[in-house]
């Protein structure tokens, strides 16, 4: 079943993430859709700089949808999907 907010219905969530080399992450979501979301266009962001640690960065995991590391750091689902590529 499809949710619906505001008359919109929701895009894809997040459903199993893999952090890859050079800041890719494989995400799969709940369309069965993989992508390829690139980190190093949101690292310099204030907020996401602690995502520059290498070993910091490979602790994502997926949370109500999303991406999500701990100190608080995740992404907006709705970006998330509509930023990833097929490749």
């Amino acid at each position: 079943m499809e949710k619906i907010i505001h008359g919109k219905p929701l895009l894809p969530r997040a459903v199993s993430v893999e952090a890859l080399p050079n800041y890719i992450l494989k995400i799969k979501f709940n369309n069965n859709e993989e992508k390829y979301f690139d980190a190093k266009k949101i690292y310099d962001l204030p907020c996401y700089k602690p995502l520059r640690n290498k070993e910091f960065f490979k602790t994502v995991r997926v949370e109500y949808g999303s991406i999500a590391w701990n100190n608080d750091i995740d992404y907006c689902p709705d970006c998330l999907y509509e930023e990833s590529t097929e490749s």
